[in-house]
Order: structure tokens, then sequence, then C-alpha cells
């Protein structure tokens, strides 16, 4: 009987054990994404910001500069759709963009009609106003020298989260040309043919 309790005890020691482990690590890691969610900045993109892009971008065709650069978000974005791809909507407002998740994230308020209205987006341009905002996650892709894509891989019209199904015609809907080797989630861009690569990670993004 003794023994059986001892058993018990052992057994309950480790069941104890183990959920006090998978509080520490589960909520360690539900607090992190809380804080990197909140520590997160949107920034409107500007002439400033994509100049400031374009200045970095460049410093790497040099043979005495540096062999990558770091840009901001607000800097990234500037230059990606002010300057290298000018993919959103002439009547985009409030442009905005942040780092979230090791994803370039922007945002702004666009007409319906210029997301595609009911036909691309189906039952849930009933929910959505004339006028909303459009947030488009995702990061940078080099498709070889010269051309790149801004490939979407999140995407929220106000507060309702897009299926990724219905994603492709969003994004066919804000591209301006076609260009081959774009991805159907991409919107192209033009790219220095010195760009090999692009990284997102903790906070910055890096150009090699």
């Amino acid at each position: 009987m003794f023994g059986c309790l001892r058993k018990l005890g052992c057994l309950a020691l480790i069941l104890a054990a183990v959920a006090v482990w998978y509080i520490y690590t589960h909520g360690r890691s539900h607090t992190a994404r809380k804080t990197t969610t909140a520590a997160a900045v949107w920034e409107p993109l500007t002439p400033n910001s994509a100049e400031a892009g374009r200045r970095s971008v460049e410093s790497l065709s040099q043979r005495t500069g540096p062999v990558f650069a770091n840009l901001t978000a607000a800097q990234a974005a500037s230059y990606i759709f002010l300057v290298a791809a000018k993919q959103l909507p002439p009547s985009a407002r409030h442009i905005e963009t942040a780092l979230i998740d090791d994803q370039l994230r922007v945002r702004a308020e666009v007409p319906l009609k210029d997301m595609g209205g009911p036909a691309a987006l189906g039952p849930l341009a009933s929910i959505i106003g004339d006028r909303d905002t459009v947030q488009l996650a995702g990061t940078i892709h080099v498709i070889k020298p010269g051309l790149g894509e801004f490939v979407v891989e999140g995407m929220k019209i106000g507060q309702a989260s897009i299926p990724s199904v219905l994603i492709p015609r969003v994004v066919q809907h804000f591209r301006r040309s076609t260009v081959e080797g774009v991805s159907d989630r991409g919107l192209p861009m033009k790219m220095p043919e010195y760009i090999s690569g692009v990284r997102i990670e903790n906070g910055k993004i890096t150009l090699y």
C-alpha cells in the first residue's frame, strides 16, 4: 500500500513539474508575442523615408561600400510602395507601415472597388464599407537580378482576416502590370541588379 502511495506521490510530482514547465514555457512565449505586437510602431510612408531607403539600397553598389544595408519599416515600405513598386491604388489614404512577427506590414484606407469589390471578395464584400482599411503582411523575395516582389502572406480588411484562397484575387486588383515570374500573391518591384537577397528579422530589414 505504501509503495503504491509512494508511486502516486511520485506521479503527482511529475505531473506538477510538467504543468509548471508548460505554463512557464508557453506563458513566456505568449508574453513575448504580446510584447512584440505591443511594441510595434506604425509609421507613415513619406518621400523622405523613400529617399533614405533609396540611398541605403544604392550604397551597396559602391565597391568600397557596405555588403549589406539595414532599413527601417518606413524606409523599406516607402521605397517599395512609393518608388520601386508603386502598386497601391492612387486612391489609398493614410498609408502606414510596421514590422511585426518578421513581416513587413502595410495598411491604408482603400475604396472597396479598388480591392475588387464583390467579384474578388464574395460575401465578405457585404460586411465591408465603401472604404475600409486594408492591411497587407508579407516578405520581400528576389526573383532574379533586377526583379523582386512583395509576397502577400496575410491580409485583413477592417477587422476581417481574408481567407488565404482569396488573397491572389485582391492582389490581382492592386497590380498595375503583369510581370513574368511574379507569384499570384506578389506585387512586382524593380530592384537594383546587385541586390541578391532580403531578410526580415528582429525588427529590421536587411538587404544584401
